[in-house]
């Protein structure tokens, strides 16, 4: 066999090595392929439901105040790997540092998913970016989480 052949047939007997390795590593589930989401549950807020944060709190009496009692909620709190999927008319995508930049004086985030049945059956489920700001609650964003 030709030296040049050798070559090539090592060459390309490596690259085979290495596209295989990738994709062994990529269909095993691990890293960021994982659900961020899937850990937390969807919990109904109703009049009697006892709110565990400020931030329940502040949601509970503005939807209380709208009319929007009860619907379900899931909390993700500060997870950076859901603000990652979250898609909003002001940020898609962004991390930690874009959101202190973007609002500047910024305390304290959390991202909530909510599904409200409202008139007629018609559900509706939006995502929200919430931000302490001054130390009040704040919808900085409104979106949805990508699947």
């Amino acid at each position: 066999m030709s030296k040049p052949l050798r070559m090539l047939l090592i060459f390309l007997l490596i690259d085979a090595v290495a596209v295989g390795v990738y994709f062994l590593v990529k269909g095993s589930g691990s890293g960021s392929g994982a659900d961020p989401t899937k850990d937390f549950a969807w919990t109904t807020m109703d009049t009697y439901y006892q709110p565990v944060t400020e931030l329940e709190e502040s949601i509970k009496a503005d939807y209380e105040e709208k009319g929007l009692l009860p619907f379900q909620f899931r909390n993700y709190g500060r997870n950076a790997a859901v603000l990652k999927k979250f898609r909003g008319s002001k940020l898609v995508g962004a991390g930690v540092s874009v959101l202190e930049m973007t609002f500047k004086g910024l305390e304290d985030w959390a991202i909530v998913d909510v599904w409200i049945k409202g008139e007629n059956n018609r559900e509706i489920r939006r995502t929200v970016l919430y931000i302490l700001h001054e130390n009040a609650w704040k919808v900085a964003d409104s979106g949805r989480l990508v699947d």
